[in-house]
């Protein structure tokens, strides 16, 4: 919608994860080195966490199509759900290609186990990524630890790529985790961006999405955007997004700390749960209808409450209770009169087709006397 009032090529704060607008943070490159790495040693576990919006769907993504220009490196990609580890291991069948349905377990591991020979026969490399790891259990992770046994004279036959939310790191701390720890080559946290990283991710976006000179942006925007979205990627493509917008619908080019604040005001409200209609009052003790009671209170133990605050209680929720039955006697009204309105035109709309049928029957019935 703003791209072209900013002389934009495209919208450079979609939430999708997209590789060609990476941005190398110092925490991006770290776990990108790592990946690298993992690719060159071709054995174990590679384990990247982040929170979500991290970054790291666009970091694996930007890996595999590297990956996939010219090096001989066969990748399986899987989403992991909540998923028993025979499921898990089907899923790691499908995503290499090998037939898992109406397969039992055994015919699915000699499977795999023939097609990982057979890529690294043919001088192929079997690279398994496994997204949302925090989301396998603990025997689906040790079904795939078992996989990554499989080998051909020296030389593993499957890597495996986890990459996941921050408690998937708890997870491997398990004490049956000992044996899957045992297997990782390298693991790397992604953390959020910090205040200048925040300032370039944003600019960087802007350049990549074919900005020259526009929008411009305050230094003050730029630090209330990090502290409202604690440096993480997602959270800043969605304020800047909406901060374009505002910009756009406002005619403006240079986007100020007061343009930032009306657009956290706006997502406030949008995200607010529905305050109640009609709030929960009790008249005090001094008999003052309209103040409020303190109800932060233990009602578990009533014997400890306020002399007469449980009568003050019920007599409100007594009132509520009753305001209801109204409301839903008058709803009930309402629609028995609708009915009615609508079986009344009903009817009236058969006597008109009663008499518009009986018309041709009496002019008929005249004909017939009159020829005889």
């Amino acid at each position: 919608m703003y791209e072209a009032f900013y002389g934009l090529t495209a919208k450079p704060f979609q939430l999708s994860p997209d590789p060609s607008f990476y941005f190398g943070s110092k925490q991006h490159r770290r776990a990108k080195a790592y990946l690298d790495y993992g690719v060159l040693r071709n054995d174990g576990f590679i384990v990247i966490t982040g929170e979500i919006g991290a970054g790291k769907t666009t970091l694996l993504r930007g890996l595999l199509e590297s990956l996939g220009q010219g090096q001989q490196v066969v990748i399986g990609n899987i989403v992991t759900t909540q998923l028993d580890a025979e499921d898990t291991l089907r899923m790691v069948a499908a995503a290499f290609g090998v037939r898992a349905k109406d397969v039992n377990k055994s015919d699915i591991l000699m499977s795999l186990e023939a097609f990982f020979v057979s890529q690294v026969s043919q001088g192929k490399r079997c690279l398994l990524v496994v997204d949302e790891a925090q989301n396998l259990s603990a025997k689906a992770v040790e079904e795939l630890r078992m996989l990554s046994n499989f080998q051909f004279g020296n030389q593993s036959l499957l890597q495996t790529f986890l990459v996941g939310q921050p408690e998937f790191r708890q997870i491997l701390q398990r004490p049956e985790m000992e044996q899957f720890r045992q297997r990782v080559a390298a693991t790397c946290h992604i953390g959020p961006l910090d205040e200048e990283e925040t300032q370039r991710y944003i600019e960087h976006r802007l350049k990549c999405a074919g900005s020259t000179d526009k929008p411009e942006i305050d230094a003050e925007a730029y630090l209330v955007v990090h502290r409202a979205t604690g440096g993480i990627p997602r959270r800043i493509n969605t304020l800047a997004d909406r901060l374009l917008l505002l910009g756009f619908m406002s005619g403006k080019v240079r986007l100020e700390l007061a343009d930032v604040n009306e657009v956290l005001k706006d997502l406030a409200q949008e995200n607010a749960l529905p305050t109640p209609s009609r709030p929960i009052s009790v008249a005090a003790e001094g008999g003052e209808s309209d103040s409020q009671l303190d109800l932060d209170l233990d009602l578990s133990r009533p014997q400890d409450l306020p002399g007469g605050t449980l009568q003050q209680f019920q007599r409100q929720l007594e009132g509520q209770v009753g305001d209801i039955h109204a409301d839903r006697l008058l709803r009930l009204e309402r629609s028995l009169l609708r009915l009615e309105r609508i079986n009344l035109q009903n009817l009236k709309m058969l006597q008109r087709l009663v008499k518009a049928l009986q018309q041709p029957d009496s002019s008929g019935n005249h004909d017939n006397v009159t020829t005889h």
